[in-house]
């Protein structure tokens, strides 16, 4: 008996995971959540079809295969998707670019905002990619290549805060990123100003960000930063860091952290990259409006 049984869960073990596995697994999260209804949104099925269109050039594919980006824990019902990819690689082109879309969002109006947002830069960013790939042509051939997608900072019971990144390379390369911060529980975007009572922050915030470039400057002299004291002598720094914007991106960590992140070249030379400056919730007590998310 012992001996079947094992040939059972021989044969068991054997048996192919389907690929559409992913496809199951998200139906029956659908079926399992009440009010949801039983047909695709109506903003999907549009742009799917209209995603097709972008496929021509190229030799471009997209991946309509939705594919799961995290697997959803236990009381974390909101989920993002790759909801499309537009791929090309040549010798000299290459282009990888994925489309996140979020679902399972009750405040339908939010996800179709944001989804809509995603799509538009999506095909935007691969427009462009195709432009520049025939004026570069035109001029006897060169390299030109994109690389977008999206990482997930923080998913816990509270906050889903997702990072859309974008790095181009046509000649020299430039890299920016944009965060989006979620209220699950609340349904709701989260900015910046709304966090804090007044604009005070900006100055608070900015202010923090000057001494802790200092300090790793201190700490690091190959570390270097537009900023007075950032290892550049003051007569050549022609353009320093001031003050953040009133709307600079931003996520908060899984900690209630808030963290401030600037796209490469905007407060230090290239080779620094990107960068992000964690700024203790002591620094903001004051202006925030409530420790809700920060503290």
């Amino acid at each position: 008996m012992d001996e079947k049984l094992q040939q059972l869960e021989k044969q068991y073990n054997e048996i192919p995971i389907p690929k559409e596995l992913d496809f199951v697994v998200e139906k029956a999260l659908k079926q399992g959540k009440k009010k949801r209804k039983n047909r695709a949104p109506q903003w999907l099925l549009g742009s799917a079809a209209a995603a097709m269109l972008f496929t021509v050039s190229l030799n471009v594919s997209p991946a309509m295969a939705r594919t799961l980006s995290e697997i959803p824990v236990v009381g974390s019902i909101v989920k993002v998707l790759t909801w499309t990819e537009y791929e090309v690689k040549e010798e000299t082109f290459d282009a990888d670019i994925k489309v996140p879309a979020i679902e399972n969002l009750e405040n339908k109006d939010l996800a179709n905002t944001l989804n809509e947002k995603y799509r538009s830069e999506g095909k935007a960013l691969y427009d462009a990619f195709v432009s520049d790939v025939q004026y570069v042509k035109g001029q006897g051939g060169g390299h030109v290549g994109i690389d977008s997608g999206y990482e997930i900072k923080t998913d816990n019971d509270q906050i889903l805060s997702i990072g859309r990144y974008t790095v181009n390379t046509v000649g020299s390369s430039s890299t920016t990123m944009q965060y989006d911060t979620i209220d699950k529980k609340e349904e709701i975007l989260i900015t910046l100003p709304m966090l804090f009572k007044d604009d005070n922050y900006i100055k608070t915030i900015s202010e923090n960000i000057k001494e802790q470039m200092r300090e790793q400057v201190a700490s690091d002299p190959d570390k270097v930063f537009w900023v007075k004291g950032g290892g550049i002598p003051d007569e050549e720094l022609f353009d320093d860091f001031k003050a953040i914007k009133a709307d600079q991106q931003f996520y908060i960590s899984d900690k209630g952290k808030l963290v401030i992140s600037f796209d490469k070249y905007e407060v230090a030379p290239g080779a620094m990259g990107l960068l992000e400056f964690e700024i203790p919730s002591d620094v903001l007590k004051n202006d925030l409006v409530s420790s809700k998310y920060i503290h």
